[in-house]
């Protein structure tokens, strides 16, 4: 068994800023540790796993390379990143660097993307797989969405008796089914059969379209639309539906969300990672990852749903809650704090607020989905929660609210709904 994880590029992320400028997203802490990470564990964690591979068109660089290192150590399991020379789309990937992952005879691998966020049952996608006997036979994890939502996604319809997808279609125009996407797939080696001809089917494209400006390129596949498409009906795609959580990782307020979803599951699976209230510690409400390294005022109040990095330093009496705070941020004596990312070593004064606007799901919904909103509507900014970029300085007792930051500015001011360039 093998595993490959998606994680894009720079140009990609472009909905992640202005976070995504200091590390790659597939970095970016969430729940206290980078969000690929939790694939990376989920992987390891399956008997029989060889190696994982991260694939993806980032240059190598430092932060990329450290982690590398350290999640090698730290889970036993040998981990390499692929680097694509170009954006070559969610099947061109794993198609240019096949030979990688059949090397040593992989019988199964399995493909996640990096940006969404689920508990990943990747055991129990195995077992789906044997028990539907066809050893040749592809899975998509899927998950039940809410009907409006479900048209944002990759949309299923499969036979109820045997989970067999008959039918798929990217994004609808109009309603197709309840059951989508979630861009975790099991896949055997003969998928590079189907991805293969798709190529062939692209350079035959290419070839009689004589004045293509050469830009277009056969390598780029798309899992979704040019490979599932075609394989749907024809006995090889099921869908095994997950109840377990899911949620996508577009735009830094999903990142809160996502945060708020591996808390609540650390209480099965990590309890080491949540903060306990203690005596002369700071008071604790709900699920609140704490780095050792932080230092924090004993009578601070944090959470539900925060998580603090690295060499944070949090002062008296200030409240936080919904946020994520990163390393090295300062937070200043009765600041209040909440549905923000707070960046590195970023510093709010004294009697500041620093507010956003939660894009949760809404929660009467069990099949909600967080919506990936536009950054404007209607000319104006749509209401979302804030973020400070890194080394950004907030002056003490100003309120900034459903904000945006950039990187090393230095505030003296309030200011609301606005991006501050």
């Amino acid at each position: 068994l093998k595993a490959v994880i998606l994680i894009g590029g720079p140009q990609k992320g472009t909905r992640f800023r202005p976070l995504s400028f200091e590390v790659p997203k597939p970095l970016f802490p969430v729940a206290g540790v980078p969000m690929v990470q939790h694939h990376i564990e989920a992987c390891a964690k399956v008997p029989g796993m060889k190696e994982i591979l991260l694939m993806g068109f980032y240059q190598p660089h430092e932060a990329l390379s450290r982690f590398l290192v350290s999640a090698q150590q730290e889970f036993k399991i040998p981990i390499r990143y692929l680097q694509e020379y170009a954006a070559l789309g969610t099947g061109g990937g794993i198609y240019h660097f096949r030979d990688q992952i059949l090397s040593g005879g992989a019988e199964a691998f399995f493909v996640l993307n990096a940006d969404v966020c689920s508990e990943f049952p990747l055991q129990e996608m195995l077992e789906f797989q044997q028990q539907h006997g066809d050893a040749q036979s592809f899975v998509i994890l899927g998950t039940t969405a809410n009907r409006t939502q479900a048209l944002n996604y990759g949309c299923i319809v499969a036979n109820t008796d045997t989970q067999e997808v008959q039918h798929y279609v990217e994004k609808p125009s109009t309603f197709v089914s309840e059951i989508i996407n979630c861009g975790i797939y099991l896949f055997t080696p003969a998928i590079f059969q189907h991805i293969g001809e798709v190529f062939q089917r692209n350079q035959q494209e290419l070839a009689l379209e004589e004045n293509s400006n050469g830009w277009q390129r056969a390598e780029v596949i798309r899992l979704e639309q040019d490979v599932f498409t075609a394989l749907a009906g024809s006995s090889k795609l099921y869908v095994y539906k997950t109840d377990g959580f899911w949620s996508q990782i577009k735009s830094a307020g999903s990142a809160i969300y996502a945060s708020r979803l591996y808390l609540n599951q650390y209480s099965k699976s990590h309890p080491e990672r949540l903060a306990q209230n203690k005596p002369g510690g700071p008071i604790i409400r709900g699920n609140v990852y704490i780095h050792p390294t932080a230092s924090i005022d004993s009578t601070a109040v944090l959470g539900p749903n925060v998580s603090i990095g690295e060499g944070v330093t949090v002062g008296a009496g200030v409240r936080v809650r919904e946020s994520i705070v990163l390393h090295g941020a300062s937070l200043h004596d009765h600041t209040c704090v909440l549905n923000t990312i707070v960046g590195w070593d970023s510093t709010i004064g004294r009697w500041a607020r620093v507010e956003g606007t939660p894009s949760d799901p809404n929660p009467n919904d069990p099949y909600a989905k967080i919506d990936s909103e536009t950054l404007f509507r209607d000319g104006r900014l749509t209401p979302s929660i804030t973020i400070l970029g890194c080394s950004v300085t907030i002056p003490a007792e100003v309120v900034i609210l459903n904000s945006i930051v950039l990187p090393h500015k230095e505030l003296s001011r309030s200011y609301k709904n606005q991006i501050i360039l």
